[in-house]
């Protein structure tokens, strides 16, 4: 038998074990088949962009390693998305910092970046049929210090307010131009190494920021405000902390975003969904993995991502829930992280769209808590790694381990080279 014949066969069993629970699969592999993720430019190149202004990443934030092959350019950053695009099942969608707009080789200050330094992106990336979200930069920068936007100095506060202003009228074209919302993510790193002599006073600069920041309404974007437990360098204070964007997402109807790797490392994001389903009107999320801090580790099917993904197919909140990943690893071949990250999230999604979740509904319902248990444990073992096959051989991907040769020959051939 070939391989093709192998799987259909697997397959086809598979169909059978789960419609005898209830599972309709040709339903759930429709579900993930619409699931476009968000896929992060800077894992190409480690957060470097291209402006002229040089120097190390800073603003609280770290790259590891120094495996050869980074992307340099523009041109390099394209060509390692489009590879590992092409390993990964359906479409999906590029974000972009601000920082890696097309200057031409001209300084671009922050708070001068205008939709035209990223015409070509768009232009890129309706030619792949791709979609763009966006992000402000205020990492990296002679003004970034430890506070932007919630700086008491007036000049360098409304330095950033007019950086994050244009990155939000660059996400209104983006959304006109792919006709399509461009989701416009703001983080900044602003904190303290030690706890401040006032926590209220930053947060009250960050919240009048915002609101100058905000007082433009768009229809082609959204806008989305990120939260972080600390940054290296600013561990005891973080002005925009989950709680701060919490309360203002809820007051101002603004979309909070979930950065897996952004909190306590025993706190549970997949439990923080329902409540920001009541308050908020939509979610964004950054997947990541952290290993004692926010280390930005490629993204594996771990249990965390799978909790995560249960609970938004179980709230059947697809359509308010965007799913982007965010991590940085240099230690290994960088397309093969892209591609390792973007199938385990995957493939976390296509086992909660596989839950008999009626059945469990009525177990618990019942109170048959036994019984809910059990068939929760039981769904680990049935064959839902036949119907991922499958789904990888419909969207012409390398099925299993076959996508580690792809990748070795592209490091051969292209990354290698550089």
């Amino acid at each position: 038998m070939t391989k093709e014949s192998i799987i259909k066969q697997a397959y086809e069993v598979a169909v059978e074990r789960y419609a005898s629970m209830g599972v309709d699969v040709k339903d759930a592999m429709d579900k993930l088949q619409k699931i476009s993720l968000s896929m992060h430019c800077w894992q190409a190149d480690d957060v470097s962009g291209f402006e002229n202004q040089g120097g190390s990443l800073t603003g609280g934030i770290q790259v590891t390693g120094n495996y050869p092959g980074r992307a340099r350019t523009i041109e390099e950053v394209r060509a390692d998305v489009l590879k590992a695009s092409s390993l990964i099942a359906g479409k999906h969608r590029l974000n972009l910092h601000e920082i890696y707009g097309d200057f031409q080789g001209k300084k671009v200050d922050r708070d001068e970046v205008e939709p035209a330094h990223f015409e070509s992106w768009m232009q890129w990336a309706k030619e792949n049929d791709m979609k763009l979200d966006f992000n402000s930069t205020s990492f990296s920068h002679p003004k970034s210090g430890d506070l932007t936007l919630a700086n008491p100095d007036d000049d360098i506060r409304n330095f950033w307010i007019e950086h994050t202003k244009r990155c939000r009228w660059i996400s209104e074209e983006m959304g006109k131009y792919q006709n399509d919302p461009c989701i416009m993510n703001l983080w900044i790193h602003d904190g303290s190494k030690e706890v401040p002599a006032s926590r209220l006073k930053y947060r009250q600069i960050l919240e009048q920021s915002l609101d100058e920041i905000f007082a433009t309404d768009y229809k082609n974007m959204k806008d989305c405000i990120e939260a972080k437990l600390f940054g290296i360098g600013l561990e005891s204070y973080t002005v925009g902390s989950y709680d701060f964007y919490l309360g203002y997402g809820a007051k101002k109807n603004k979309i909070v975003t979930l950065d897996t790797g952004h909190f306590h490392l025993t706190e549970s994001i997949a439990d923080k969904v329902s409540s920001l389903l009541l308050f908020t009107p939509e979610i964004m999320l950054h997947v990541s993995r952290p290993v004692r801090w926010d280390s930005d580790h490629v993204v594996i099917m771990s249990d965390d991502l799978m909790d995560l993904a249960r609970e938004i197919i179980r709230c059947k909140a697809l359509d308010r829930v965007h799913i982007g990943l965010d991590y940085f690893d240099a230690t290994i071949n960088r397309i093969g992280a892209y591609v390792i990250g973007c199938r385990a999230t995957q493939k976390a999604f296509m086992q909660a769209l596989l839950e008999p979740s009626a059945t469990l509904q009525q177990y618990e319902a019942e109170g048959k808590y036994f019984e809910r248990l059990a068939l929760q444990e039981e769904l680990k073992s049935l064959p839902w790694t036949a119907v991922w096959d499958m789904f990888c051989l419909q969207n012409d991907v390398p099925v299993g381990e076959d996508y580690i040769a792809e990748i070795e020959k592209y490091e051969a051939e292209v990354t290698s080279k550089r």
